[in-house]
């Protein structure tokens, strides 16, 4: 029974993994460079305009333009970014990935 949940448990994980990469989609070292920097500030509390200002600073090859039109939609990217984040670190704690 224990190895049926765990199976389920790993298919689930797989099925999680799979479909965020969908999502994320492929990036180059660079942008997940500058990405990781957007969560950092946004972690730290920094809104998604000073968040993306200091990643556009640390790694200006990968600076986001953006405007009223799209900033809502960058920001629930990265709020997703920062969410998948805080489960990878949970999965590896746990020793699932």
């Amino acid at each position: 029974m224990e190895s049926e949940k765990g199976n389920s448990m790993d298919k689930i994980t797989k099925a999680y993994l799979d479909r965020a990469s969908e999502i994320i989609g492929e990036r180059t070292k660079s942008e997940i460079l500058h990405d990781d920097s957007v969560v950092e500030a946004l972690t730290q509390g920094r809104t998604i305009k000073e968040a993306l200002s200091i990643a556009g600073k640390k790694h200006p090859g990968e600076a986001i333009k953006w405007d009223d039109g799209n900033i809502g939609d960058i920001e629930a990217h990265y709020d997703y970014l920062r969410e998948h984040t805080n489960i990878l670190k949970s999965l590896k704690k746990q020793n699932k990935i």
